[in-house]
């Protein structure tokens, strides 16, 4: 099993980061998320990644023991990769999954090792419960490696607008939880390498780390009420279909003047030497 130590200061992620465990007893926090983040704000705030073990399965034997782990927790953050297509129509499957709690990553390279089948009843297995983001994609892109019927696997891109965040992207949800942001800078690169790069590594790791802080730290804040946070979605539904007619009308003025000039250039005079 190959094993990647991602070292950071011990004061790089700070404890505040990390939701506490609530309790009937435990009040909730104050909701106080932004509605939405502007990127450039996003940019300016210091980076953090996942500090703790990360484990690269990509031999079948290697299996095992890291769904074993996995089966033993009670919560896991989940996210897939894929290997970017640049050509229209052209498709790849998932080529990892990476699974992560609070303090061990597991990233299985599903372009080496397939989806093994104890891999499919763990996302099949009630007992551990599975966060992701944009989950149904991920889930119907690994189901075509190996068909399971997937329980126990919550979408927090499904739970953010009851509490009042409008930004569904994994680095604006986590910038307006923590105020601190994740790289996506991996994101575009080969992932159906044989070997994952460190960097590449990181970024795995870090993204599904990331989808299991914020559901935490969303369980332990007060939600909005059904009102409120209908009254955001319709706000937001409107200022889209504003924008959308903007562009349109735009596209349409654009295209008007391109005819008009094409049908004055056709009915200038020619005249002959």
């Amino acid at each position: 099993m190959s094993k990647i130590f991602i070292n950071f200061a011990p004061d790089f992620v700070p404890k505040r980061f990390f939701a506490e465990k609530t309790s009937e007893k435990q009040v909730m926090k104050k909701n106080t998320f932004l509605h939405r983040i502007d990127k450039d704000l996003v940019n300016n705030m210091p980076i953090v990644a996942f500090e703790g073990e990360t484990f690269v399965i990509n031999l079948p034997e290697q299996v095992a023991d890291a769904v074993a782990y996995l089966n033993a927790q009670k919560m896991v953050g989940v996210d897939t990769e894929t290997r970017p297509s640049f050509v229209k129509g052209q498709h790849y499957p998932v080529a990892l999954v990476q699974i992560a709690t609070e303090e061990r990553c597991y990233l299985f390279q599903l372009n080496r090792i397939g989806m093994p089948e104890e891999l499919a009843a763990f996302f099949a297995n009630p007992k551990v419960c599975k966060i992701g983001l944009a989950f149904k994609d991920d889930l119907n892109a690994l189901r075509l490696r190996r068909n399971f019927e997937p329980k126990n696997c919550i979408d927090v891109q499904r739970m953010v607008g009851q509490y009042g965040i409008l930004d569904l992207g994994l680095q604006k949800i986590f910038a307006i939880c923590f105020g601190k942001k994740i790289s996506k800078s991996q994101q575009l690169t080969n992932w159906e390498n044989i070997e994952l790069t460190p960097e590449q590594a990181r970024y795995a790791s870090t993204d599904a780390w990331a989808t299991l802080l914020i559901y935490k730290e969303l369980k332990a804040t007060q939600p909005l009420s059904p009102r409120v946070a209908e009254r955001l979605k319709r706000e937001m539904l409107l200022e889209q279909q504003m924008h959308q007619q903007e562009v349109l009308a735009a596209r349409k003025a654009a295209e008007e003047q391109a005819a008009n000039s094409n049908l004055q250039e056709a009915q200038e005079p020619v005249h002959s030497l």
